[in-house]
């Protein structure tokens, strides 16, 4: 009586540890989602990030008449009334 007890529980034993690592989910599939997770919070934390840079950059844009002005100067080339533009060429090196 008592062998059969302890082989009930040995073949139980292997039944849980077979769905423990084969099963569905395994313990690597949650190694997997654990993994997934960990990215995924690392690319929302630089989405974050990026978007506080963008946020103070359009409230600097909102309020500050200067960050409006080196933005048109700088990507738009524009100048201001009163100023002289003077764009220099470099000659070819080639002749």
């Amino acid at each position: 009586m008592f062998r059969w007890l302890i082989v009930i529980l040995i073949i139980l034993l292997i039944g849980l540890q077979y769905r423990l690592w084969f099963g569905d989910p395994s313990l690597p599939d949650i190694w997997q989602l654990d993994a997934n997770i960990e990215l995924q919070q690392k690319i929302n934390d630089d989405l974050s990030q990026r978007n506080s840079e963008l946020e103070a950059e359009v409230q600097d844009l909102k309020k500050g008449q200067s960050a409006l002005e080196e933005r048109a100067r700088s990507e738009l080339g524009m100048v201001k009334e009163g100023e002289t533009f003077f764009q220099l060429v470099e000659p070819d090196s080639e002749k």
